[in-house]
C-alpha cells in the first residue's frame, strides 16, 4: 500500500524534497498558505494553509487523515516550522520529535536555557524588556553584542550592536519581528562560524554536513548580520572539526532530538566551539538539498524522509561516497528597480556551475538586504579544491551584472 507523507511548506527550496518523495513512490500532500507556492504543483494534493498556523495545519492534516487517506509521516524541508511538524505528528501519532522538544528549539531563549543547563558551551545571553535595560546590559557586558527576536526566522530582526547604533530604533525594530514581542541579547561570538547537519539516531549519529560560513560583508551590511554563502570542505584540522561535530551531536541530545535531522550554527572561538543555535530540521540555503550531497554523496533529504516515516536507517551505509569541493555565494546588487541582467546565460551551463538562480527579474524592485529573505540570488559551484570552488563562485558573482536604478 502506498504511503502518504505530508510536507509542510511548498517554497522553492522544498521542491527538491517533494520531487524526491514522489520518486520514492510516496503519495505527497503539501500544505502552504500561498496558493501560488511553487512546490504545490508537484504534489499529489495541495492544501492551502499557512505553515505558521499550527492549529489550522493540524486540523487540515487530521481531516485528511480521517476522511481521505492515512498519513504515514510529516516533515518540513528547508522551511523553519518544526513546531508545526511536531504538532501534526503528535496529533496523528506519527514518528517525530515531541512538541515539547520543538518548542525548546523554536524559542531561542528557551533553547539556550536548556543547552546551558545541559553543560553546553554557548554565548552569554539574556532577555531584554526595554531600551533602558539594554543600555544597562551594554554597560555591564561591553560590545559587540547581538540583539534578536526570540522567535523569528531567516535572520529577520537580527542586529549587531555597535557603538554608533541607535538603540531605540534597534530595540523596536527587533521587537517587531517577534510574534510574542520578546527580544533577547547575546554575546557576539568572535571566530569562524560553521554550519553542521547531523543525522541523530538512537545509538549512533553522523554529521555529513560541515561547512564554513562566509560573512565577508559583515561591516558593509551592518548592523544586519547577513551570510554570504559558505564552502566545503572546511579549512580546519581534524581535532577542531571533531570537537565541533561532537558538540553539535551532544547539543542535539541535550535538547532531546532523536531519530531526526539536526542543523547547527557553531562558532569556533578562542575558548573552543560554542553553539549559537540548533534546529531539528533540514537546512535551507540549498545546504541539505544540494551542497551536502554534492560534497559527500549522502542524500540527507532522503534520510530525513525515511526517518519521518519511522523507517530505520542502516548506519553502516552512511559513508561518504565522494569528497568534492563545493561553494555557494549570493548576489548583492544595489537596491532599486532591476533594469538589466547581463552575462547570466554565459555561466548557466558551465560544468562547474551546479546551480545558478536569481529570485528577481527585470522590472522587479530590490529592497535593501536586511535579512536572508532579501538576497537576490545565488550560485553553487564545484571544484577540485576548496579554493577552486570559491574562485569559481566569485567569478560568477563578479561577472553577472544585475543593474538597478533608484
Amino acid at each position: 500500500m502506498t504511503k502518504t507523507i505530508w510536507i509542510v511548506g511548498g517554497g522553492v527550496e522544498s521542491i527538491h524534497g517533494i520531487k524526491l518523495a514522489k520518486r520514492l513512490g510516496l503519495n505527497v500532500v503539501v500544505s502552504d498558505g500561498n496558493p501560488n507556492a511553487p512546490g504545490l504543483k508537484f504534489a499529489d494534493k495541495s492544501v492551502i494553509v499557512s505553515t505558521y498556523n499550527i492549529e489550522e495545519t493540524v486540523s487540515a492534516a487530521y481531516e485528511y487523515n480521517q476522511n481521505v487517506s492515512s498519513i504515514d509521516g510529516v516533515i518540513c524541508i528547508a522551511t523553519d516550522v518544526p513546531l508545526t511538524v511536531a504538532s501534526v505528528a503528535e496529533k496523528l501519532g506519527l514518528p517525530g520529535i515531541t512538541t515539547e522538544i520543538a518548542k525548546k528549539c523554536s524559542d531561542k531563549f528557551l533553547m539556550k536555557e536548556t543547552l546551558l543547563a545541559g553543560g553546553i558551551p554557548i554565548s552569554w545571553f539574556s532577555l531584554v524588556k526595554s531600551v533602558s535595560e539594554l543600555r544597562s546590559i551594554i554597560s555591564e557586558q561591553g560590545l559587540p553584542l547581538v540583539i534578536k527576536p526570540v522567535d523569528s526566522r531567516g535572520a529577520r530582526g537580527v542586529i549587531r550592536i555597535t557603538p554608533s547604533l541607535d538603540l531605540e530604533w534597534a530595540f523596536e525594530y527587533v521587537k517587531s519581528f517577534s510574534p510574542t514581542s520578546r527580544v533577547m541579547v547575546e554575546e557576539f561570538l568572535e571566530g569562524q562560524q560553521y554550519s553542521t547537519e547531523s543525522i541523530i539516531m538512537d545509538k549512533k549519529s553522523i554529521t555529513p554536513g560541515f561547512a564554513e560560513r562566509n560573512y565577508e560583508f559583515l561591516e558593509e551590511l551592518s548592523p544586519y548580520i547577513i551570510e554570504n554563502g559558505g564552502q566545503q570542505p572546511a579549512k580546519i584540522d581534524k581535532k577542531e572539526l571533531d570537537s565541533i561535530v561532537n558538540l553539535a551531536e551532544k547539543s542535539s541530545g541535550v535538547l532531546g532530538i532523536s531519530n531526526a535531522i539536526s542543523k547547527g550554527d557553531i562558532v569556533l572561538t578562542k575558548d573552543g566551539p560554542k553553539i549559537i543555535e540548533i534546529a531539528p530540521r533540514l537546512s535551507g540555503g540549498y545546504f541539505s538539498s544540494d551542497q551536502i550531497p554534492l560534497a559527500t554523496g549522502i542524500d540527507i533529504t532522503k534520510i530525513a524522509i525515511c526517518l519521518s516515516l519511522g523507517e530505520k536507517i542502516n548506519k553502516d551505509k552512511l559513508h561518504f561516497s565522494q569528497q568534492k569541493a563545493v561553494a555557494i555565494r549570493y548576489f548583492f546588487p544595489k537596491p532599486g528597480k532591476i533594469i538589466s541582467i547581463n552575462n547570466y546565460d554565459i555561466f548557466k551551463n558551465k560544468s562547474w556551475v551546479h546551480k545558478l538562480n536569481l529570485f528577481f527579474g527585470i522590472g522587479d524592485i530590490l529592497e535593501k538586504v536586511t535579512d536572508h529573505t532579501k538576497r537576490c540570488g545565488f550560485v553553487i559551484t564545484t571544484g577540485n579544491t576548496r579554493e577552486e570552488a570559491i574562485e569559481c563562485a566569485k567569478t560568477v558573482v563578479e561577472n553577472v551584472q544585475i543593474l538597478t536604478r533608484q
